[in-house]
């Protein structure tokens, strides 16, 4: 059986040099393909006793599972694919809600910055071609207060869900957001019921919900057996509130306006969203679900190394 085991993080690409990649196929493939070689072992998950293929052996394959008959007659290292490793649905829920779009160029000397949505995409290209090279079947939908886009999960849709997030990402430059709240609990109720087999399902959000909204919502995915991954991504102002000029905030899911004097309120607001922060973490742990904050700032892999580590440990109480 191979296993893979994350060892150290490498030192990666930062989401600013992605974002001058063009195109996001590119760029999943230069991060994934630099994250495989920065593993020591095998990325390849899961096996069976249920024969499916054979495949040319890559740097970093456990040695056992190469076929030494085949290589007795071709001069050549094949190993063994076997029908788990071909078995997964793996399904990426992106929330493509108003306040996703905060984040990017200021125009205020800050210029390279990504938006939250925008590294939500690049996050979401990666996963799923990760997910592609496992020879998983791929799927993708985009949620605000309803279901807006779909690709329903196939071995072939590695291009369908590319394409769609290179339309969310395209789109979202320079458009300016309806406020509206998001609410997670109806497409994700949508999404369980479409579901056909138990999948692995990573949310891509900002989580701006009360915790137990948030895992109301999350139980309908669980409770049809599916293995569940959360990624929640913060600004990182939203996170350590560095404005120092007092100004009007507004707030992008509901668009009301508030005078605020940043020096007067940081303590409190990042006590706040540490209690935020905390309370997802341990609400989502105790659902049986996966859960990681991560700063836009920040570069991929350790969100990578994060799926990764989720995808072993539910191979193993699977």
């Amino acid at each position: 059986m191979a296993t893979a085991v994350a060892t150290q993080p490498t030192s990666f690409l930062d989401p600013a040099v992605l974002a001058r990649i063009g195109n996001l196929e590119l760029l999943a493939k230069v991060v994934v393909e630099g994250f495989i070689n920065g593993l020591h072992r095998s990325p390849h998950l899961g096996s069976s006793t249920d024969f499916a293929e054979h495949r040319a052996y890559m740097p970093g394959d456990d040695i056992r599972r190469i076929d030494w008959r085949l290589y007795a007659r071709t001069d050549r290292h094949y190993v063994k694919e076997y029908e788990a490793d071909t078995n997964t649905n793996f399904v990426v829920v992106l929330d493509v809600s108003p306040s996703m779009r905060y984040g990017g160029d200021t125009g205020q000397g800050e210029s390279g910055r990504v938006s939250k949505l925008t590294y939500g995409c690049y996050l979401a290209a990666c996963l799923t071609y990760f997910s592609s090279l496992q020879r998983d079947r791929v799927g993708f939908v985009a949620i605000d207060r309803d279901v807006v886009d779909y690709v329903p999960p196939s071995a072939k849709h590695l291009q369908l869900v590319l394409h769609s997030l290179e339309r969310i990402e395209g789109g979202s430059r320079g458009a300016k957001p309806a406020p509206g709240a998001t609410l997670l609990q109806p497409p994700l109720k949508k999404l369980s019921e479409s579901l056909r087999r138990r999948s692995v399902v990573v949310l891509i959000s900002d989580l701006y919900e009360d915790p137990d909204d948030v895992l109301r919502a999350l139980t309908h995915l669980r409770g049809r057996g599916n293995d569940v991954i959360v990624f929640h991504l913060l600004d990182p102002r939203e996170i350590d509130f560095s404005f120092s000029d007092a100004s009007n905030f507004i707030d992008m899911e509901t668009g009301t306006k508030m005078p605020i004097i940043p020096e007067y309120l940081r303590k409190q607001y990042r006590e706040l969203v540490q209690q935020h922060t905390d309370a997802l973490s341990k609400r989502i742990g105790e659902s049986r679900a996966d859960y990681a904050l991560f700063d836009t700032s920040k570069p991929l892999d350790r969100a990578l190394f994060s799926y990764l580590a989720s995808r072993q440990n539910f191979n193993r109480v699977r």
